[in-house]
């Protein structure tokens, strides 16, 4: 028989995790294989930015997602979990043109195919940063399917997903306002602007009528868009301004004539009730232009500076020229007054500036067709199913809500469109009204402008780029191979759950099932569970903007992978909510990460100790417990181990990870540690026998139990705790055996009359304590009780109040037969325990003792109640300082009646 060799004195999680890491990842112990048996069980990454770092946010999301994909593994679904990166346009090329910058140059200087050689040299040098960090949470994913959404397979999709749309009259080019952002030079869409709150001014000034018989009075929070205004818009039943209909105002400064228009769409009610109307640079006014058949005039370059339409004020940025205009119309005199507003202002998510509307040839997506399949899916299947439910309203009023997407942006990193036009029929140039072709490929788009154009044609292709969010709407089904029928997307699609933040249900949730409704028939994932956020130690947010992240590289240096893991996991109290994390930023230390490494010092210690004790047999080698021998402890952790595996299957098959850890730590701290173990060292302590065997037997099947149920959570140290446990041979992991499932049901009349023990035992040890009677010395108990069943208990555990007590002589009875005297009394259920304390506790010195503690707290409390009761002292002084005292008076009195008690069971 080889002995099991020993475990190191103390847990080193560095050597262990990277050990782990690297073992399962030769090993291609998690490559998934479509001809495996069971039923599919997958899920795809979320794809991480390829500029990214691993954040927080990141940590707790693969987490969760990693203890779905464990578990599902050893309950023996044919498990993928499949890791990829998303190309980030915006992101990537805001970093390559600053290092343009850098070097004096711009991107149109070095041109479109140096500036995109210098981006995938950027991605293969830097870009693998995130995925080295991903592999550090040792995550279970495939790395031999690790796709890239600017990978060849991938950029094939989405060439043939904008073809597709593009046949089927689901994309359009127009010229149509979109949101410009100009610190990207591109347009986002409305799903990528952030509504933010500033305090702003509403400037009033006025308009003179042509006819100089008075003029009208406008309002606005922009004033520079006034030198593209084209109209002035009244309501036409407001008795105000409707005789003035189908005049003309004489626009201050550029003196342009601009009609006054009847519109409802203006209320009377509000300002003075009379709008400018700028067609090109606000959506309300753009429709009220399409109405009145206005002119279109656009002030703005693409860089936030204004444009030859603007006179005098060309060239100058947007905010400065706010200014000049503004001066100008106080110089006109026709500057009414200036109003303090606190309204919203929509900011460019990426380029952190405000947005501005402008009239924009793009491309864009009809979503209504596509919305409407979401929507059938969603109202007739219930699918997808989203967990917590209460995101299925949020989910369903946006699917209801979107308007049409514009997928084109102003970039050169990116997948290009797939668009070509004919520029031999514009002179050369790309115009509005450049006929074009759309194709997957340039020989393809050359054959039908041949057809239509002629031999002779010229075919430049679109420059811009596709929104990102194209490519990551097509990410469920494209990673697995489409548009080829492929094994894997037979087998693993539609895929099984998606793991998200709330925040991007509307950003990428529904755009995958738009896309995955139109191009497969399915929706993309059968469940969507929304977690929530991970919060600092003040439940504030975590952004980049407040400066409070926490790095979770740090505390895994610090503490271990599986500490943080658990930690986050541990901490969801229901499916969807925030957690909050401890730390101190002066230490960069988390107390509760650190409870969770303590939590594995615990199992490793408790490991060891079993491992010492079973003589060099493994748990087979052992054989199951044989319950001809088993004794009441025993019995009882066997009945708490079969309901955690209940419980804990439960929990994680309905999204209750949170609760499913607590109830692992519970048992494996409390039951299995601190009780269990205890209870059997004195039958490990002695000669080979049955009753030493069976406590071997039991140890070491819970012990395995135990490895297994923590696995999903704590996959490190569990893994290198069964691999010495069990001996395990090469190629053998602990992460592909199968979870434990219940074989005998578990006994709860068994648990309760063993937790009549348990609380027998803490209060003997609770009562030693406040009678101060050395922790070694043995005692007298007395426990009474007339109830059979609880006499019945106590007597098939005394042998265990013995012996964790500390009781010489123990007596368990129906009746007091003669009167005690000097002892401290507790009571557990309904039986009294009664410490007996002559010849081990001066009892008169301890009550004297206790007596002139309570003296002294008696007094501070009389105190502190007379300065309470000033009302000088709780007016005139600080809040704090009075909360102060009725904290330190509510302790005093908690302390006091602590102390009574005390003397009562004297």
């Amino acid at each position: 028989m080889t002995a099991i060799a020993p475990l190191n004195s103390q847990y080193d999680p560095a050597l262990t995790e990277a050990k782990w890491q690297q073992a399962w990842e030769q090993n291609e112990v998690f490559t998934a294989d479509p001809n495996h048996p069971g039923e599919p069980y997958c899920i795809v990454i979320p794809p991480p930015n390829v500029t990214g770092s691993l954040h927080m946010g990141h940590a707790f999301e693969h987490s969760l997602i990693d203890v779905l994909i464990r578990y599902h593994r050893m309950i023996g679904r044919n498990t993928l979990w499949l890791p990829g990166t998303d190309h980030a346009s915006i992101a990537v090329q805001t970093i390559l043109e600053k290092q343009l910058k850098a070097e004096g140059k711009t991107r149109d200087q070095v041109g479109r195919e140096n500036f995109l050689k210098r981006a995938w040299q950027w991605k293969e040098e830097s870009g693998s940063t995130i995925v080295g960090q991903l592999r550090r949470l040792g995550l279970s994913v495939d790395w031999s399917r690790e796709r890239f959404t600017m990978d060849e397979g991938l950029s094939a999709a989405v060439l043939e997903a904008f073809a597709q749309l593009y046949a089927d009259g689901l994309i359009y080019r127009g010229n149509y306002l979109v949101n410009w952002c100009p610190a990207s030079q591109s347009a986002v869409s409305d799903l990528e602007v952030e509504n933010q709150e500033v305090n702003g001014h509403l400037w009033y000034f006025r308009y003179p009528l042509t006819d100089g018989s008075g003029d009208l009075e406008v309002a606005t929070t922009r004033p520079e868009t006034m030198l593209g205004d084209t109209a002035v818009a009244v309501n036409p039943n407001d008795d105000r301004y409707k005789h003035l209909i189908g005049q003309t105002l004489t626009l201050p400064i550029l003196e342009r004539q601009i009609p006054i228009v009847g519109d409802n769409l203006v209320d009377p009610s509000f300002g003075t009730g009379c709008v400018k109307v700028t067609p090109a640079h606000d959506p309300n006014d753009f429709a009220m232009g399409k109405r009145h058949n206005l002119p279109f005039i656009n002030i703005l370059n693409k860089d936030g500076t204004l444009n030859e339409n603007a006179g005098e004020f060309e060239g100058q940025d947007r905010f400065v020229a706010r200014q000049q205009v503004v001066a100008k119309l106080e110089q006109l005199g026709v500057l009414t007054k200036i109003e303090d507003y606190k309204h919203t202002v929509p900011y460019s998510d990426r380029g952190k500036v405000p947005v501005e509307p402008l009239l924009s040839t793009q491309w864009f997506v009809k979503i209504a067709p596509l919305a409407q399949y979401a929507l059938s899916c969603l109202d007739e299947q219930h699918s997808p199913r989203f967990v917590p439910e209460r995101w299925t309203k949020v989910y369903r009023d946006w699917l209801v809500s979107l308007k049409d997407w514009c997928i084109s942006r102003q970039l050169w990193w990116g997948h290009q469109i797939p668009a070509w036009y004919a520029v031999s029929q514009t002179d050369g140039v790309i115009t509005d009204t450049t006929p074009f072709v759309v194709a997957k490929t340039e020989a393809a788009a050359r054959e039908q402008a041949i057809a239509q154009f002629g031999s002779d044609v010229q075919l430049v292709q679109d420059p811009d780029v596709l929104d990102t969010w194209f490519s990551a709407g097509l990410w469920p089904f494209s990673t697995l191979g489409w548009p080829a029928q492929t094994p894997d997307l037979d087998r693993y699609f539609p895929t099984t759950t998606l793991v998200t933040g709330f925040d991007i249900i509307f950003f990428w949730v529904a755009r995958m099932t738009m896309m995955s409704g139109h191009f497969t028939g399915k929706m993309p994932f059968q469940d969507v569970y929304i977690h929530g956020l991970v919060r600092d130690e003040n439940n504030k947010k975590m952004s980049k903007s407040a400066n409070n992240g926490i790095d979770p590289l740090l505390l895994i240096a610090k503490y271990g992978t599986d500490a943080l893991r658990y930690t986050l996991i541990r901490e969801v109290v229901g499916a969807g909510q925030d957690i909050r994390l401890e730390y101190n930023r002066q230490t960069d230390e988390s107390a509760t990460v650190e409870a969770s490494r303590n939590f594995a010092n615990k199992l490793w210690n408790a490991s060891r100790f079993v491992m010492l004790n079973l003589e060099g047999q493994t748990p087979a080698q052992l054989g199951q417990p044989n319950s001809e021998n088993l004794e009441l402890a025993d019995r009882w952790i066997l009945s708490r181990y079969q309901q955690v595996v209940q419980q804990t299957r439960q929990q994680i098959e309905a999204y209750g990870l949170g609760e499913a850890a607590k109830g692992v730590y519970e048992f494996i701290w409390g039951d299995f540690c601190d009780w269990y173990i205890e209870l059997v060292k004195p039958r490990l302590r002695t000669e080979a026998s049955p009753a030493k065997l069976a406590a071997q037997q039991t140890l070491a099947h819970v012990l395995e139990g135990i490895l297994k149920l923590l696995h999903p959570f704590m996959p490190h140290i569990t893994e290198e705790l069964w691999q010495t446990l069990t001996q395990a041979q090469p190629g053998e992991f602990l992460t592909v055996q199968a979870y434990p499932v219940i074989t005998e049901g578990y006994n709860s009349a068994l648990e309760q009359q063993f937790e009549l023990v348990m609380e027998t035992i803490r209060t003997i040890r609770n009562l030693r304590a406040e009678a101060e009677i050395k922790p070694g010395l043995p005692i007298e108990v007395i426990l009474q009780t007339e109830d059979s069943a609880e006499q019945t208990s106590l007597q098939a555990g005394q042998e265990y109040i013995r012996d964790l007590a500390k009781v010489a002589e123990l007596t368990i009875t129906p009746t007091l037969e003669t009167e005690t005297t000097q002892t401290f009394v507790g009571v557990v259920g309904t039986v009294q325990v009664l410490v007996l304390l002559a010849g081990v506790v001066d009892v008169a010195a301890l009550r004297a003792k206790i007596e002139k503690s309570l003296t002294k707290l008696e007094a501070e409390a009389k105190g502190l109640t007379a300065r309470l009761g000033n009302p000088g002292f709780t007016a005139n002084a600080p809040a704090e300082v009075v909360q102060g005292a009725r904290d330190a008076l509510a302790a005093i009195e908690k302390q006091i009646q602590i102390l009574r008690d005390r003397l009562d069971r004297l």
